[in-house]
């Protein structure tokens, strides 16, 4: 049997992982293919997370103090994974207001 303290080191680094690569994923963003094995991995290493974070609830074990919060932050964690596969450059999804074109309306305005 697995020791619940080692699955907890597991769980929290690879949440670590996926946090420092979409830390950087503008930066991997400059190069199509670069930004698409970033995603990639970041997707793997989320759902790899996310078993983790289940086995880690089933093995009785704590995230930061608490017994509840695995089984959420896996679910989560699936979730994020795929929004990270979705590629979503140059397109507009918000759909609000741009600071930068209401400036510039403000502008040719006046």
């Amino acid at each position: 049997m697995v020791e619940v303290t080692l699955i907890e080191a597991l769980a929290e680094t690879l949440c670590g992982v996926a946090a420092v690569l979409f830390t950087f994923i503008a930066t991997l963003s400059r190069s199509q293919s670069a930004e698409r094995v970033a995603q990639n991995v970041i997707a793997v290493v989320l759902v790899l997370a996310a078993v983790v974070l289940w086995w880690l609830s089933l093995a009785g074990g704590e995230l930061w103090g608490s017994n509840y919060l695995p089984r959420p932050l896996s679910l989560f964690c699936v979730l994020i994974a795929i929004a990270a596969r979705m590629n979503i450059k140059g397109t507009n999804v918000s759909f609000g207001a741009n600071p930068h074109s209401i400036g510039r309306m403000n502008d040719e305005a006046e």
